[in-house]
């Protein structure tokens, strides 16, 4: 598991965190309150007359993950991230559904809910996952589709991805706990953040006591483990699904046009993947990063924003050359002259 501390109790609070997130330049916040479920959505810079996007984090993360890219694509589209329920800043839903389909209908009823659709959808590991069953399901809601080291099934996952998948054993988690129950924040940030970049380094000291501080409020939080343990597990779950809900037929019925986007040096999404998800989405493109590792979109984000970015000219062009197409066909009145 990506962090650790002692289990607290399993019990939902009826409100959400007390403090507000921590917001970056130009970024806003609120909170939209939905029956049974409340959302904290943090907005980018940008003006609301762009193109909107949302953003959907991974396991252990929330909306911040996403500040770096969102400051990069402010003059492009009007970005935002959500915290998923349990995560971040957003309390633990009312019926306590952690799955990937669970955390999907968060997203969807937030989007229809503000009516903000289609939008760009941008998912990061679980939030890949969570991202693709919105796009196959709704393709209404989602004009483009950017992945960022998807949590697709992988079988075998290799081994650095493994200790994540075995905090969905019952027992493990509490051994695990108990045996890492001394280590200070500062180690346990050290930890993560090992895990999830490929270059941990680039991570300044200024950034590396902030992303500690964010840890322990989360680590204090009295569902914390409640809500990664049952989110892994349906992580996990997601993965035994067969026939129309196995998470690669999904991503088969994706309609949207695709960006994929891999690290070379990920230890939890393996860049072999790659090879099938280009395959398997119906329209996509992939940018596979060398030096990467999980959190490509916090780690390298002027390349994924650079890739973005082109994927909206790549689509504005294609829409171009179709309709000076359909003008000039031989078929069409004005070609006729009739």
């Amino acid at each position: 598991m990506p962090t650790t501390d002692s289990p607290r109790a399993a019990v939902a609070p009826a409100t959400a965190p007390p403090a507000g997130p921590v917001l970056a330049a130009g970024e806003s916040a609120r909170t939209v309150a939905l029956p049974g479920l409340g959302l904290t959505v943090r907005s980018g810079p940008g003006g609301t007359d762009l193109e909107p996007a949302l953003c959907v984090h991974g396991l252990g993360g929330s909306s911040q993950n996403w500040s770096a890219l969102m400051a990069g694509l402010g003059g492009t589209v009007a970005a935002e991230a959500l915290d998923l329920p349990g995560f971040g800043h957003s309390p633990p839903p009312d019926d306590g559904d952690y799955s990937i389909a669970g955390h999907a209908r968060a997203v969807v009823r937030l989007l229809d809910h503000e009516r903000r659709g289609p939008v760009h959808l941008f998912g990061n590991s679980m939030g890949g996952a969570v991202a693709v069953k919105v796009a196959a399901a709704r393709p209404d809601l989602v004009r483009t589709l950017t992945l960022v080291s998807p949590a697709l099934p992988e079988l075998p996952p290799q081994r650095t991805a493994w200790p994540t998948g075995l905090a969905s054993v019952p027992g493990l988690p509490q051994l695990y706990m108990r045996a890492t129950r001394d280590w200070p924040i500062e180690r346990r940030t050290a930890a993560l953040l090992s895990l999830c970049y490929g270059d941990p380094g680039v991570v300044d000291a200024r950034a590396r006591e902030a992303a500690a501080v964010e840890y322990q409020r989360r680590l204090d939080l009295p569902y914390f483990w409640d809500v990664m343990i049952r989110s892994t597990r349906g992580i996990v779950n997601a993965y035994t699904l067969g026939g129309q809900y196995a998470l690669w037929r999904q991503a088969e019925r994706v309609l949207a046009p695709t960006l994929l986007v891999y690290g070379g040096r990920d230890q939890l999404v393996s860049v072999k993947t790659a090879r099938r998800a280009a395959r398997t989405f119906r329209d996509s493109r992939l940018l596979t990063i060398p030096e990467s590792g999980h959190v490509a979109m916090m780690e390298h984000p002027d390349l994924v924003a650079r890739a973005f970015r082109d994927l909206l000219h790549e689509i504005d062009h294609r829409a171009a050359r179709d309709e000076a197409g359909r003008q000039y066909s031989p078929t069409s009145t004005a070609a006729t002259g009739s």
